[in-house]
């Protein structure tokens, strides 16, 4: 009886309750890794997506020529989306002036709210799957207390209609008994791992294009106000003449 002892004796031992545990426990698990591996791939790619976006960015001569690039170009990054709709707005700012709603407090007002909301989307993209890791990771060790809790009651009530309650014959359902626990912890740890990992790097890339945003905003404001002063109304300076110098620290790693 001793040799048979072990995880799928267990299996062959336990209720209808303890197998919904465990597949429980399986689930969490599986949707935990899915989001780790999703989401770490992702993360890594939009990394290197960002990061030659910019470089190209702060290498233009001109609004123009970024506007240009972003029309032939995939906008496959938050970096690049942002800066898309921060020139079409500009540009249709120009064009329409304060006709439509949305600009009736001004480019500056306009921009404003349109980088605002920007930065808002993409923190909500960013946060995706992370309630998922997070209840995995504080729930999954309650629920392998339950599974061992529930285990050892049925293995004690069945030494006990069975007369034999000697150590041997106790410890070997008990200890079955607490794999369920193991379970649990092996579910919860890699997911609250990578729940924080996550967490920080969203922070770091939204306080990215949080800075990024402010860059454009004056680029696109500044700019125009010295297009405007000297005469070339539609127009914008060169990117490296028209905010402060060229000092790309959102493009850090």
């Amino acid at each position: 009886m001793e040799n048979s002892l072990g995880f799928a004796h267990f299996l062959a031992q336990t209720d209808a309750l303890g197998r919904v545990v465990l597949l429980l426990l399986l689930a969490l698990s599986v949707a935990s890794w899915y989001l780790i591996v999703t989401k770490a791939l992702a993360n890594y790619l939009a990394g290197r997506r960002a990061d030659a976006f910019l470089k190209q960015f702060w290498a233009s001569d001109s609004l123009q020529e970024v506007r240009a690039a972003l029309r032939t170009q995939p906008r496959d990054n938050a970096f690049a989306e942002l800066a898309h709709d921060a020139l079409e707005a500009a540009e249709d700012d120009h064009q329409h002036g304060v006709q439509k709603l949305a600009a009736a407090g001004g480019l500056g007002e306009f921009l404003t709210r349109l980088l605002r909301n920007g930065i808002d989307q993409e923190a909500m993209r960013a946060e995706r799957g992370l309630t998922v890791m997070a209840s995995a990771g504080s729930a999954a060790p309650y629920i392998g207390l339950f599974g061992t809790v529930w285990g050892i009651y049925h293995a004690l009530v069945n030494i006990g209609l069975a007369g034999q309650g000697t150590l041997d014959k106790v410890s070997g359902p008990v200890g079955e008994a607490l794999i369920m626990t193991a379970l649990g912890l092996a579910v919860a740890i890699p997911a609250v791992l990578a729940y924080n990992a996550f967490n920080r790097r969203n922070r770091v890339w939204l306080a990215r294009l949080d800075a990024f945003a402010h860059d454009l905003y004056t680029v696109l404001t500044v700019g125009a106000k010295g297009a405007g002063a000297a005469g070339t109304a539609g127009e914008v300076r060169p990117l490296r003449s028209a905010a402060r110098p060229l000092q790309p620290t959102s493009a850090k790693a």
